[in-house]
């Protein structure tokens, strides 16, 4: 089994929005606005305070 993309408690479907806009790394989520990826089906507040603070643990951040 591959490691995760995503960090622990972004949920599946949270997942599988990033997927279909093309994000395949953490990486790629820095500068992009959170506005944009609420936009997204299957992405919610959650998923962004989790993302957001994986970001800036590696010294990132949203747009």
């Amino acid at each position: 089994m591959s490691d995760p993309i995503w960090p622990r408690g972004v949920s599946a479907p949270a997942a599988r929005a990033l997927a279909a806009a093309g994000y395949r790394s953490l990486g790629q989520l820095a500068g992009v606005r959170e506005r944009e990826l609420l936009a997204l089906h299957g992405m919610g507040p959650k998923a962004i305070r989790v993302l957001r603070e994986a970001l800036v643990a590696q010294g990132l951040d949203f747009g």
